[in-house]
């Protein structure tokens, strides 16, 4: 008898000991990855009719409702300012569930849309940009850089542009499939990148990382700019460049939104567990994409909104 409880007093420590094991693997292994795709791109425009104009006649893109911001979208946003305020939900033609919403706020008269911290530029795919860029001569529509093959990617031809309201576009076609991008299903398609400024490139990486588990590339160093993605869901990502230590937050009125691209929205597994973070409890979406599905924003470390949808 005593040598059979020693046996199973050994087998209980050992059982014991390996079970301490795998929860400290557990709480040192790396999270899952909980930001999925980007689903949207608020930006801020002063002449709504203007904006929508220009998307539906040049980039063939799709109303999918127009209305004004409710308040609780608005105290979500953490923008009580904008309760009321018109907004055009715009889609790419593909019927593709990633959506640009342009919401009703006046553009400050020295509003630059460069530099700025946090969000700043809405990479969307095209089947041909060649195509495009002749499309957009004469329009609403500025080409700051026409179409060119990326260094060292050389099967994405890209150009730059601004539109009605300011808004900085990479118009860019993917011209092989790739299983990590998203190809374009219509002649301008999706919002697939999404490019911010931070003053402290490794610090937005950890961010991302250590809060939703999502992993980055390792930080490239360009003749003009340090920079770094992070991998999404979807073929989606999120550009992460270097600014410098003098660059500022977008310009923000009281109440308001950033000027320009002021919050994305992502799709979200595990939503309860930023809770913390959120600016406000979370409210069920009125708005496109993921309507009806909880809802709520944060703050992240470049001063950029981020939207997160409950999937």
């Amino acid at each position: 008898m005593p040598a059979r409880r020693r046996l199973i007093q050994t087998i209980l420590a050992t059982a014991t000991a390996l079970a301490a094991g795998w929860r400290t693997a557990a709480q040192t292994a790396s999270p899952s990855p909980t930001l999925g795709a980007i689903r949207g791109v608020t930006i801020t425009a002063g002449d709504l009719k203007a904006v929508e104009h220009a998307w539906t006649k040049y980039m063939d893109y799709r109303v999918v409702s127009r209305g004004a911001i409710s308040p609780r979208t608005a105290k979500s946003w953490g923008a009580p300012a904008l309760t009321g305020k018109s907004v055009v939900v715009l889609g790419p033609a593909s019927g593709e569930p990633t959506f640009l919403r342009f919401v009703e706020q006046a553009t400050p008269a020295d509003y630059s849309p460069t530099g700025a911290l946090g969000w700043g530029v809405t990479e969307i795919t095209v089947e041909n940009s060649d195509a495009l860029y002749e499309r957009l001569k004469d329009s609403a529509f500025k080409v700051t850089h026409p179409p060119s093959f990326v260094p060292t990617y050389s099967y994405l031809k890209a150009m730059q542009a601004e539109g009605p309201a300011g808004e900085r576009l990479n118009l860019t076609w993917i011209t092989e499939t790739r299983p990590d991008l998203a190809v374009a299903k219509s002649f301008v398609g999706r919002c697939f990148i999404v490019v911010q400024g931070g003053r402290d490139l490794p610090a937005s990486l950890r961010f991302y990382k250590e809060v939703f588990g999502n992993e980055a590339s390792p930080i490239r160093e360009l003749p003009t700019i340090k920079l770094s993605v992070v991998k999404l869901d979807d073929g989606s990502k999120i550009e992460i460049d270097q600014y410098p230590a003098s660059a500022k937050p977008a310009m923000r009125p009281p109440g308001g939104l950033p000027a320009g691209v002021a919050l994305v929205t992502f799709d979200c597994t595990s939503f309860d567990r930023h809770a913390a973070r959120f600016l406000s409890s979370p409210i069920k979406a009125d708005l496109e994409p993921r309507k009806g599905h909880r809802a709520a924003t944060m703050v992240g470390p470049s001063g950029e909104l981020i939207e997160l949808m409950d999937v």
